[in-house]
């Protein structure tokens, strides 16, 4: 199930399921929204605090239940991830999203919210920039990217790969199938859940931020012993950002921990994609066919995201 194209002038609703942000972040970014020719409609959890969360976990979840109910908006962006999105899964009204489908854009915690529309709906749904990125850096390929993705429901085609500068072949070959995937902890946590994610047959990416080698190889370990990585036709690792030891030569390298892991499963897998918690942020549409090639290091979307407006 895919969502209706945007267009200039649509209503985005904004809603915060995890952390709050600063007042003037959201002035800002609301500002350059309104400068892309869009309208805003904000939740009321935008504006609240509840320690680390952005208020209580019902109000998190009536503001996403709200949104997809209500007519005049037409895509659901998420305020920020942060940590809370777990806490409040069994409070969203997946029938609601399943007869309202709606763009609906987040990653880092909000892979959780991810993982259970499409568990619950078939909904496709867009790992992709948030709301306070574009106050805290407007990269103009992220946000292109990304809305190149909500208006045109053609194809995008294929992210290069930019092997001088980072990216390296885990697992040679090919693989073809459905995108899914996000940040790696939440991959993890929810593994056993409900809300786990289903790899078989598709193509894992996963993304992560601020974790030691040890950690990811903790995390991908248990998705490894969950079967969730040898089911997988193919894995893409995104740019880990600020995911290298404090103490070097106590450590594996990420490199190593990959090639530990995932070289011995004989699933076709390659690091280096910028998305997630990196500039730029290229957006990866979950739930649409995607062809991997991990020998030559790209990704080919080979199927558009959102439906097209009929007027």
């Amino acid at each position: 199930m895919k969502p209706k194209a945007l267009q200039p002038g649509d209503t985005i609703g904004i809603v915060a399921p995890s952390s709050p942000a600063e007042p003037e972040q959201i002035e800002l970014a609301l500002q350059i929204f309104a400068n892309f020719g869009y309208r805003v409609k904000l939740g009321r959890s935008v504006n609240q605090r509840n320690g680390y969360l952005a208020g209580s976990d019902t109000l998190r979840a009536e503001d996403i239940n709200r949104m997809f109910a209500d007519p005049s908006v037409k895509a659901v962006f998420c305020l920020r991830g942060g940590y809370g999105a777990t806490r409040m899964l069994d409070l969203i009204d997946y029938e609601i999203i399943r007869q309202n489908p709606k763009i609906f854009v987040g990653y880092s915690d909000i892979t959780a919210i991810h993982l259970a529309i499409q568990k619950r709906t078939g909904l496709v749904t867009f790992h992709g920039p948030m709301v306070i990125e574009l106050a805290k850096q407007s990269d103009s390929l992220s946000w292109s990217a990304l809305f190149r993705h909500l208006t045109n429901p053609c194809p995008l085609g294929r992210y290069p790969g930019q092997r001088e500068i980072f990216q390296y072949t885990v697992t040679g070959g090919t693989a073809t199938g459905p995108l899914v995937g996000g940040n790696l902890s939440l991959l993890a946590s929810t593994t056993g859940t409900p809300y786990e994610v289903e790899t078989a047959g598709k193509i894992l990416f996963i993304e992560e931020v601020g974790e030691e080698p040890y950690r990811l190889d903790r995390m991908l370990t248990q998705l490894r012993s969950a079967g969730k990585l040898q089911e997988a036709n193919g894995i893409l690792f995104t740019d880990c950002s600020d995911c290298e030891a404090e103490e070097e030569e106590k450590s594996l390298t990420i490199q190593e921990v990959l090639y530990d892991i995932i070289q011995p499963l004989g699933v076709p897998s390659y690091y280096g994609l910028k998305a997630g918690h990196c500039i730029p942020n290229l957006t990866l549409p979950i739930g649409v066919n995607a062809r991997l090639n991990a020998t030559e290091g790209w990704l080919e979307i080979a199927e558009g995201g959102v439906e097209p407006l009929i007027e």
